[in-house]
């Protein structure tokens, strides 16, 4: 039960000031701007935008200013603006195959058709804190390697050609995925709709659950079979056309996992997938992605579901960092009723208690006489 604060307009008119002048820091410090935020801290806005399912990286740079930083607030904020846009329809399906790539790397073959990129990445960085950032030197930009201008083979086709994989399920005349902003949560969910809630789910959740699949936490030995990061077109079908028509490119992060499967009755000994595609420059997060999406895949292959991870409504009902911000914030908020009740059943409780007590020690005592 909540109860209505009231007179207290002041006080939060107040805070808000507080707030917009704790935002600002430093009046002798230059205001950071949306593009410098957008340009220099690429990642947290590419996060914002994959949590917050909004592709606009200006608007998510605005989110951030004004959360002070804090990525889950500013995916609210993101969500919420998201809520107020009208819906024109849906796109076509992306087609990855033909993304035009930055960055693609394989744990399973050194030798991939069309090579490795590196790319921009931490993964071979000394983690030391670089002091010359603190003076913002100009650094020359180095040379962007061309992408490849044909499509890159997968590894999952690689394996394919030999049958150690199994079949990636294609969509065509299948129902429609579903969307779970159109459609109430309903267990057991398809792996459609699944991948929708896990690609906006909390990283950190995520990762957390991906890493204890690796500690035995489900049956799971992966490998990354392939990372992807790249510029992939959009399209929208316009009905009055009778065509597709592209609206642009969005960067993306694409990761598909191998894992062993030791077979079952219908199907033989062979490598399943796991699957995680989300906005941006986001490979960790897609990575597990990946990982929890081949855990909830534990009924679909015959498996026991034994821990967390396969458990597909605990994952779930539990990945939405929003979801999550609201129930676990919602305690600051007045309680005193419902307080007041537990205080005096507590004050009940204790009374009842001490009068047993004192009953049972007089009783003793009795019969000790």
């Amino acid at each position: 039960m909540y109860v209505a604060v009231k007179g207290g307009e002041a006080a939060i008119d107040n805070a808000h000031r507080l707030l917009a002048d704790r935002r600002r820091g430093d009046r002798s410090v230059p205001a950071l701007t949306l593009d410098q935020i957008a340009g220099q801290l690429a990642l947290g806005v590419d996060r914002v935008m994959s949590e917050g399912s909004l592709y606009d990286r200006r608007l998510a740079a605005l989110a951030i200013k004004q959360a002070r930083g804090d990525l889950i607030e500013a995916i609210f904020l993101v969500r919420a603006y998201r809520a107020t846009l009208p819906r024109f329809g849906y796109s076509e399906p992306v087609d990855t195959d033909a993304m035009v790539i930055e960055r693609r790397i394989s744990a399973c073959f050194k030798d991939l058709p069309g090579g490795q990129l590196l790319g921009p990445t931490f993964d071979y960085t000394h983690r030391l804190l670089d002091a010359e950032l603190d003076g913002d030197p100009q650094v020359a930009a180095g040379d962007r390697r061309e992408a490849p201008k044909e499509a890159a083979t997968r590894v999952a086709d690689i394996l394919g050609s030999e049958g150690l994989v199994e079949e990636d399920v294609e969509l065509a005349g299948q129902a429609a995925p579903g969307d779970i902003n159109h459609t109430p949560v309903e267990f057991p969910m398809s792996r459609a709709m699944r991948l929708q809630s896990l690609s906006r789910g909390d990283e950190g959740f995520l990762l957390a659950l991906g890493y204890s699949t690796q500690r035995g936490y489900a049956r799971s030995h992966p490998f990354a079979g392939e990372i992807r990061i790249g510029e992939v077109e959009v399209e929208f079908l316009v009905p009055e056309l009778g065509f597709a028509v592209p609206l642009g490119r969005i960067q993306v992060t694409e990761c598909q996992m191998v894992n062993q499967f030791k077979g079952s009755a219908k199907a033989p000994p062979q490598f399943t997938r796991g699957y995680g595609l989300v906005f941006g420059q986001s490979e960790r997060k897609a990575m597990a992605m990946s990982l929890c999406d081949r855990a909830l895949r534990a009924e679909e292959l015959g498996e026991d579901i034994v821990a967390p991870p396969q458990d597909q409504e605990f994952v779930i009902s539990h990945c939405d960092n929003v979801q999550a911000t609201g129930f676990v914030e919602h305690l600051k908020l007045p309680h005193y009723v419902d307080f007041q009740a537990e205080l005096d059943l507590v004050r009940t409780m204790r009374a009842e208690y001490a009068q047993r007590e004192s009953t049972f020690r007089t009783d003793l005592q009795e019969a000790a006489e």
